[in-house]
């Protein structure tokens, strides 16, 4: 659909429409790459008008130099909903995933079947089940109390890491405070349901003393070894 994109544009507009947020995203690149595909309107002092397609949107500029993350999840919805077409994603890894997930940090375990990913980090040689260390998620704020204010972003950026999984088992916290798995699941299942199905187990367990060891065994009562 655009043919005449420059590389860097098709990676940014990749990223955006269905990949993993994109960190550090300039306003100026923003900018640049919504008036590649559509148009940017003024309108006001620091708000402009996007549109691409059918959609229209206000967009302020920051005040930093950068978009925050909620912002960079509004400009993925608006390029979804305006059905931007990118190429065709080459071929990702596709395994079994374990996510452990509290309020503040999201562990993704991807089994990619002996294969190291790039930015991951080996887990310990005792594990035969074949998992990785994939990434880990956290949240910059600090809360108080039991209960945390949910950021639908934050669960935005676990759910792209979870979409190329075939099967998805969710750990969440067990004793005392609100259940983090259970919000994760039920996000998956309102914005991204094609992700939900893959969802096979939702458990809880005492994050706070939980060991590497003991998240495979709960693993493996829903994920058999390959065979």
């Amino acid at each position: 659909m655009h043919a005449q994109l420059r590389r860097d544009h098709e990676e940014l507009l990749e990223s955006l429409v269905g990949g993993k947020l994109p960190r550090n995203l300039t306003w100026s690149a923003v900018v640049d790459l919504i008036g590649q595909i559509g148009e940017v309107k003024p309108h006001g002092n620091d708000e402009f008008t996007f549109v691409v397609g059918s959609q229209r949107e206000f967009f302020k500029r920051p005040s930093t130099h950068n978009l925050e993350v909620e912002e960079i999840a509004r400009l993925r919805k608006f390029l979804r909903d305006a059905e931007v077409q990118t190429k065709p994603a080459e071929a990702r890894p596709v395994g079994r995933m374990v996510v452990v997930i509290d309020h503040h940090a999201a562990h993704i375990y991807h089994d990619t079947g002996g294969s190291r990913p790039e930015d991951g980090a080996t887990v310990k040689p005792y594990d035969p089940f074949g998992f990785q260390h994939h990434l880990i998620h956290r949240k910059e704020a600090h809360y108080q109390g039991e209960r945390v204010p949910e950021e639908d972003s934050w669960y935005e950026e676990v759910a792209g890491d979870l979409a190329h999984a075939a099967t998805i088992v969710l750990i969440g916290h067990a004793t005392g405070k609100s259940n983090a798995s259970v919000f994760l699941s039920e996000y998956l299942k309102t914005h991204h349901p094609e992700t939900f199905q893959r969802v096979i187990a939702t458990e809880t367990a005492d994050l706070s003393a939980v060991t590497e060891p003991e998240i495979e065994e709960i693993a493996k009562k829903h994920l058999l070894p390959r065979v």
